[in-house]
């Protein structure tokens, strides 16, 4: 049976609005509610009992909204919470991490050089090492924590070309780029750093990012459920921020701004 009950996703900040941006693309017919965390970010600087902690607030917002699924549009609180939120709730809990097994099987067996670039948490947390055990023995893969493109984004400065360049080439100046073979975006926030990776990066070197991955899998788990809302529902998107600065909800319809294959969706910005 069809269901026009909202898919709540959250981040640490405005990061997992990229996220949306996809969902939206491959689910135009979906009402989406987005909580950025912004109150208490950065989550890759807290201890794993803290995103816990946070996570299970939020999604129990969530819940109280009647949604019919939890998309965790945050790399760092997935590897601290999805157990754990999975264990307490029966709704579907989708989360994400970095897309290392895509950069990996591009390579169609030969070995690939791949920089995973995500925050501190993501990198050292025990679901990323099980993660980079699957592949270590057959491709070289490197850490790279760049809590600052975080910042960037939270603090609205995005679009300062010569600050990003400069943080990008302190995180990055450091590896032969010419010897490598993929980038991963292990953080939501980096996707919107796109244009920016391919600007440093030489042209061979693939981006690669986990958020369309994530849509599909969200939109299989629905139908599977049969749960996907109907074709003759208007999808909307409601941006939420913890944080109640006017600034954030500026920076969130800002972020979500763009051309939409499927007609722009109705936007609704508050602060929660």
């Amino acid at each position: 049976m069809a269901s026009t009950a909202p898919i709540g996703v959250f981040d640490s900040g405005m990061g997992g609005i990229s996220v949306v941006r996809e969902i939206h693309r491959q689910l135009p017919h979906e009402d989406i509610l987005f909580l950025g965390d912004s109150a208490h970010a950065p989550y890759g600087m807290k201890t794993p009992q803290e995103v816990r902690a946070l996570s299970e607030s939020i999604v129990e917002h969530f819940v109280e909204q009647g949604a019919k699924a939890v998309v965790i549009a945050c790399n760092t609180a997935t590897s601290a919470a999805v157990n754990a939120l999975r264990e307490r709730y029966d709704i579907p809990i989708i989360g994400m991490e970095p897309a290392l097994k895509v950069a990996c099987d591009r390579g169609h067996g030969t070995r690939q050089h791949v920089i995973v670039a995500a925050t501190e948490l993501t990198l050292r947390e025990r679901k990323f090492e099980t993660l980079m055990e699957r592949f270590s023995s057959r491709h070289t893969i490197e850490r790279q924590p760049c809590p600052q493109l975080v910042e960037v984004v939270e603090h609205g400065q995005l679009h300062d070309h010569d600050l990003v360049m400069e943080t990008l080439h302190g995180y990055f100046d450091g590896y032969d780029l010419d010897s490598v073979d993929a980038v991963v975006l292990g953080c939501t926030h980096f996707v919107f750093y796109r244009d920016y990776f391919r600007e440093l990066l030489p042209d061979h070197v693939v981006i690669v990012d986990g958020n369309a991955g994530t849509a599909h899998h969200l939109e299989v788990v629905l139908e599977s459920l049969g749960q996907l809302a109907p074709e003759d529902h208007d999808g909307s998107v409601t941006l939420a921020n913890s944080d109640d600065d006017e600034r954030f909800a500026d920076l969130s319809a800002s972020l979500l701004a763009g051309d939409w294959a499927h007609g722009t969706p109705t936007v609704t910005v508050r602060a929660d």
